[in-house]
């Protein structure tokens, strides 16, 4: 090759590279493999973000997320083509007189009222229901859950009584009349008051009044939910009467009442008086905004009658208008029907009840059926890993509830408790209520346990009540009115009922096994309520709220290792009830047979909670009963003439807990009597037997007491300002468990028949007794009584699980 050849060759391939003074290898190769390495090592960390960080967004949202399970209620089935009977309804349990319709974003119509001349300011205008208002008495002395309802409301100087009245008709849910009847206690004291009602949107829609000379005569409206439909307003019947209204404008259903107070103003009743009365002046609609509620006001000087008649558009072919002697005979014959049929299936005639003592019964029941609400939102929920609480789902809650002036919401234990009365009346009303309430179950088969939705129920909680956990459970109360349902739904064997059972038990398969994932104890065939605050220095004994048993003493030092004897209970209850229903539906029932069978078995739960040394059930769990509540000591750093800081009380231990029983006899220790567990012929049934009896214990004339007159904590202060609620005081729905327990030992062969007999005749005497005493001295039914004078106490009326003392009564068990 010539040496000009090789130059153009070396020129075509580019320069030769110089060679290494090392003679070390070029180092393209391991270069390659380096960024080989690091470009997988990128990937491998960005993935492994990418994972952690879907995770843990799959973590945050489990809390929100559905079970994965057939809905019990269909889409549709609160609608009026569906369920016209229970399409309207009394369904806004806080108000005075309020009714609304089973969707989410329903019209409602309400009363408010106002006694005028009044010198307060702001007016007291009634309107939703507040114990504070000091109203006599109210309540429902009749109401069949569907048709119709009579109310009585007692102020100071006048009685107003509130009845409607349904029709159905149409394709939107039929009519419907309200009367509105006013009387003055004393004739010869003359009363003016102004009756006000009001109609509101909550969505689309439009209202448009009807007038006569100034008078409002009617509102026509169109909803979605109603289509076209028209408000009349007869006049009125009164001596005097004056008629305003106002058209105006509400953001939220929850400032109805502000709205409306601040809309008012002043004028004189007569031209020569100075007296003057409270008015509103027609139409005030802000600019941005168009008309959503009307106020039709009529001030009368009493005794006045007023009715309001709601006509449906799609009812074609009404046979006459629902108003007058039409009404009143409507009202009668539903009327009727209630009386004939709460005396078939309560026959208190036959037990020896006279007229005073039925219609209490009668009124206690109406009560809990008259405030069944509808209630559509979403709950404020938080798991361990939400930095903060989200919303939950938007969804119906069919549900009863407590108390109508203090807890007009869901409460999952009150529930269990209210449907063993409400499914004795209406058990299609309870299959309703229990579908609403499972279908808000999430993916790990958990309840919120306080059900807050829509603006007007959350803006009656406390704002540190509103957060719900999935971490908490609460009893399990469902399985109680279940087991009677369950065994009809199975007895009947229709396509309805078999349906019903197949949706309702993988929702019950998933709320079981949350309970035995999550509320387990270390120990076997123990469980723990979660949800105790160990840091709560401000408390005496730490709070066991989700027990439902607030304040009741359980260990003073909240820990993994103390284990809870009335959620065992609970537990034993359920397996048994969801045996029966796998059993009925050919499903693996052995399985839950097994734990049944383990859980009511009392070598086992002795083993675990019965205390040799207090002769009674306890829970387990790091305990000393040395605590006390102290002032802090004054601060040393104090400047002359300077004030120390308020201080609340904290919790002092004086001695150190342990490991060992926590002997606070009382409602938890009862749970397996309560429950049936203990076996008839087991020598500590007799033991249970005495403590109940004994008036140094539990026994007192009016009833039960949650916690024995020789604990420590009994009626002791958990704080410095919470007086004790489950520390002595007497609960119906405890009694009625009781009592059901009492009758079944007095009916089971065993050496305690006779005694458990003659406590059963005389506790359901006792307690029977004082209520209808302190209803006829205080019109109303109590949240619990004093177990020292049997006075009512706490929120009233409660008419949610004290309405049991109907079953009481009629000995349904």
């Amino acid at each position: 090759m010539t040496k000009d050849l090789r130059r153009r060759i070396r020129h075509r391939n580019g320069p030769a590279s110089p060679p290494r003074p090392d003679g070390a290898k070029h180092p393209k190769h391991k270069s390659d493999v380096v960024v080989k390495i690091c470009v997988i090592g990128v990937l491998i960390t960005v993935v492994s973000l990418l994972a952690y960080y879907r995770y843990q967004s799959f973590l945050k949202h489990i809390v929100i997320t559905p079970l994965n399970s057939p809905k019990i209620v269909s889409a549709n089935s609160s609608t009026a083509t569906e369920n016209a009977a229970r399409f309207w309804g009394t369904y806004r349990s806080q108000t005075y007189f309020g009714l609304k319709t089973r969707t989410p974003r329903s019209p409602v119509v309400g009363l408010m009222w106002l006694p005028q001349f009044t010198r307060k300011m702001p007016p007291p205008v009634r309107h939703w229901c507040d114990q504070a208002d000091e109203i006599g008495k109210y309540g429902w002395l009749a109401h069949d859950g569907v048709h119709f309802g009579v109310q009585e409301i007692e102020e100071s100087g006048f009685v107003l009584k509130t009845e409607f009245v349904k029709r159905p008709g149409g394709d939107h849910g039929g009519d419907w009349t309200a009367r509105f009847t006013v009387k003055p206690k004393l004739p010869d004291r003359p009363v003016v008051l102004s009756l006000m009602f009001y109609i509101a949107l909550d969505g689309d829609g439009h209202l448009e009044e009807s007038s006569t000379k100034k008078r409002l005569t009617g509102i026509r409206g169109i909803t979605p939910e109603l289509g076209q439909f028209e408000l009349k307003f007869p006049k009125s019947v009164s001596s005097v009467q004056k008629f305003h209204h106002l058209i105006t404008h509400a953001d939220r259903l929850d400032e109805l009442k502000d709205v409306l107070v601040k809309s008012m103003s002043l004028d004189n009743w007569e031209k020569s008086s100075k007296l003057p009365y409270f008015i509103f002046h027609g139409r005030y609609v802000p600019r941005d905004r168009k008309a959503n509620y009307i106020v039709h006001q009529v001030t009368a000087v009493l005794p006045l009658q007023m009715e309001v008649i709601f006509e449906s558009g799609s009812y074609h072919n009404r046979p006459s208008i629902l108003s007058g002697d039409v009404f009143t005979t409507e009202l009668h014959k539903y009327q009727t029907e209630f009386d004939a049929k709460f005396e078939r299936l309560f026959p208190l005639h036959v037990k020896g009840y006279g007229e005073e003592d039925i219609s209490f019964a009668k009124a206690a029941l109406s009560n809990l059926i008259g405030s069944i609400g509808y209630f559509y939102g979403s709950s404020l929920v938080q798991s361990v890993y939400n930095e903060e609480p989200v919303n939950y789902w938007e969804a119906p809650l069919y549900t009863g509830v407590p108390s109508r002036p203090f807890f007009p919401r869901g409460f999952l234990w009150d529930e269990g408790f209210h449907n063993l009365l409400i499914s004795q009346w209406d058990e299609s009303i309870s299959v309703d209520i229990i579908g609403h309430w499972f279908d808000l179950m999430n993916t790990e088969g958990w309840i919120p346990r306080e059900q807050i939705l829509g603006v007007e129920a959350r803006a009656k909680v406390p704002t540190q009540f509103i957060v719900q956990r999935n971490k908490n459970a609460n009893p399990p109360t469902f399985f109680l009115p279940l087991k009677s349902i369950i065994k009809h739904k199975i007895e009947s064997n229709t396509v309805e009922d078999k349906a019903f059972l197949s949706a309702l038990y993988p929702r019950l398969k998933a709320w079981f096994t949350w309970y035995n994932v999550s509320q387990v104890g270390k120990t076997s065939t123990s469980y723990r309520w979660r949800g105790r605050d160990e840091k709560a220095v401000k408390q005496l004994n730490p709070l066991t709220l989700t027990s439902g048993l607030d304040d009741f003493p359980r260990a003073s030092h909240p820990s993994d290792e103390e284990y809870h004897i009335d959620l065992r209970c609970w537990l034993a209850l359920a397996s048994g009830v969801m045996a029966d229903i796998a059993r009925s539906l050919d499903k693996n029932w052995q399985v839950y047979d097994a734990t049944h069978r383990r859980l009511m078995d009392n070598t086992a739960l002795d083993e675990l909670h019965w205390s040799e040394k207090g002769q009674q059930y306890s829970d387990f769990g790091l305990h000393t009963e040395r605590v006390r509540l102290e002032r802090p000591k004054r601060p040393e750093n104090l400047q002359p003439g300077q004030r120390p800081p308020p201080q609340d009380k904290v919790r002092t231990v004086q001695e150190e807990p342990h490991l060992q029983f926590v002997n606070s006899l009382g409602y938890v220790s009862l749970f397996p009597f309560l429950l049936k567990i203990i076996d008839p012929k087991s020598p500590k049934l007799y033991t249970v037997l005495r403590d109940l009896k004994d008036p140094a214990l539990l026994w007192s004339d009016y009833g039960l007491r949650s916690l024995s007159k020789s604990a420590k904590l009994y009626n002791r202060y958990n704080t410095e300002h919470d007086p004790p609620y489950w520390r002595g005081a007497i609960w119906i729905n405890m009694n009625y468990l009781a009592l059901d327990a009492l009758d079944f030992y007095s009916r089971e062969s065993g050496p305690h028949q006779d005694t458990a007999r003659a406590i059963y005749k005389e506790l359901r005497t006792n307690i029977v007794n004082n209520m209808i005493k302190q209803y006829r001295r205080t019109g109303y039914i109590w949240e619990n009584y004093s177990d020292k004078t049997g006075e009512g106490k706490g929120s009233h009326p409660f008419t949610g699980w004290s309405a049991l003392v109907v079953l009481i009564m009629g000995e349904k068990y």
